[in-house]
């Protein structure tokens, strides 16, 4: 991990293309400017969980779906 300290103004630059400005610093808050290309997404990390689980859950079929699925696929013997 890169530990740097910037006070407010200052940035950071990920890339060739991302920008983090401090704007703000006050006891331990500090609020942070992003600038970032429109492809590139830009989540608090909690939220980006949150994204991850939701998404993990959407694409993992029930006990149910894949039963009646199998049951689809079965061929019934003449």
């Amino acid at each position: 991990m890169l530990v740097l300290t910037r006070r407010a103004g200052e940035s950071v630059m990920i890339g060739n293309d991302v920008i983090i400005t401090v704007l703000e610093a006050r006891g331990d808050v500090i609020r942070l400017g992003i600038q970032a290309p429109r492809d590139v997404q830009v989540h608090r990390e909690e939220v980006f969980r949150e994204l991850q689980a939701a998404n993990r859950e959407a694409a993992s079929p029930t006990e149910d779906a894949v039963r009646a699925v199998t049951e689809m696929l079965q061929t019934p013997e003449e």
